[in-house]
């Protein structure tokens, strides 16, 4: 399999705008497009093993349908997308802009017949805002007769250890590291710095957490390791009150009621931001999703073990 190449486009903001980065794998004509968007304080190589598995089984089916092109952004302000001069913008509405933007810049590249949408944790977040509003300028996939444009859609959505209703436990824990942390002196330490805080992330070999530790840090000026994302990611973060994020919550369920694509939720069983009793909830309601379940595991699965490709694979390819 032949590594992602890095691309980059630009997008517009208040302050006058900024540059995304972001790995592309698999076909590049193909007009079946898988979006994979990462985590809070993560970046897009985390879903290197997840594309090339994906990339991997299209190619043993005939035809069209073994040509799949897999985009993981670096969400702005991490890995190698540039960072805001305005923190306040760090934000889901200001991920979500991107991510519209990232789709007609791929249309326009190479029409998008089939798009599917992969989000870890604030991943799933920004693809509720996008599933959950169809009226969204999104890319024209086919005109009718009367010569309307009929939008492109996310035909399947696979929300990874995130729903509607977030514990505030959670957000408490993630808020006590965000932003902290390092410098390292090799990335030997950097990876034992990320483990201590990553422990719901589940078991790993030595191979695996340094493969996915290794594009979590930069060299520094100082010839020193550092995280790679913005530390003022954490300003907007920190802002967040209990009271707020309870606000937030019917406003998610009404996103998410609305979405109508085929929807599959992951879980750590031993999850501390999407509860069990939501996870239920989500397949009772709006796109009535199937959930499937990690044992072992808490927030989030890295979508590395055997058992998370396969779900995630079979869900979409299958």
């Amino acid at each position: 399999m032949n590594p992602p190449s890095l691309e980059f486009i630009d997008c517009p903001d208040a302050a006058g705008g900024h540059r995304m980065a972001y790995w592309a794998w698999g076909d590049p004509a193909s007009a079946h497009v898988v979006l994979c968007v990462h985590g809070l304080s993560r970046q897009g190589r985390d879903f290197d093993v997840l594309a090339a598995a994906l990339c991997a089984q299209a190619s043993n089916a005939p035809g069209a349908a073994g040509r799949v092109r897999v985009i993981c952004p670096d969400v702005v302000g991490r890995g190698h997308s540039d960072w805001l001069a305005d923190s306040s913008l760090y934000q889901i509405p200001t991920y979500a802009a991107d991510m519209l933007a990232l789709l007609v810049h791929l249309h326009g590249e190479a029409p998008i017949a089939t798009l599917d949408w992969v989000g870890t944790s604030m991943g799933g977040l920004i693809g509720l805002v996008v599933c959950g509003q169809p009226g969204l300028p999104m890319p024209v996939t086919t005109v009718t007769a009367d010569a309307t444009g009929v939008p492109l859609s996310v035909r399947r959505l696979v929300l990874n250890d995130v729903g509607p209703a977030i514990e505030w436990e959670a957000i408490a824990r993630i808020g006590s590291y965000l932003g902290q942390g390092g410098p390292y002196d090799s990335l030997a330490d950097a990876a034992e710095a990320l483990r201590r805080i990553s422990v719901g992330f589940g078991p790993h070999t030595p191979a695996q957490w340094l493969a996915l530790s290794a594009p979590m840090v930069k060299t520094g000026a100082d010839g020193r390791l550092h995280l790679h994302y913005d530390p003022a990611l954490a300003v907007p973060f920190r802002s967040a009150t209990q009271a707020l994020t309870a606000q937030g919550e019917a406003m998610l369920w009404q996103l998410y009621d609305q979405v109508c694509a085929d929807t599959l939720v992951l879980r750590g069983a031993e999850s501390d931001l999407l509860s069990s009793a939501t996870a239920q909830a989500m397949t009772q309601r709006g796109p009535k999703a199937r959930t499937v379940t990690f044992a072992g595991v808490g927030h989030a699965p890295t979508l590395v073990a055997r058992d998370q490709l396969a779900a995630v694979t079979s869900f979409l390819l299958g």
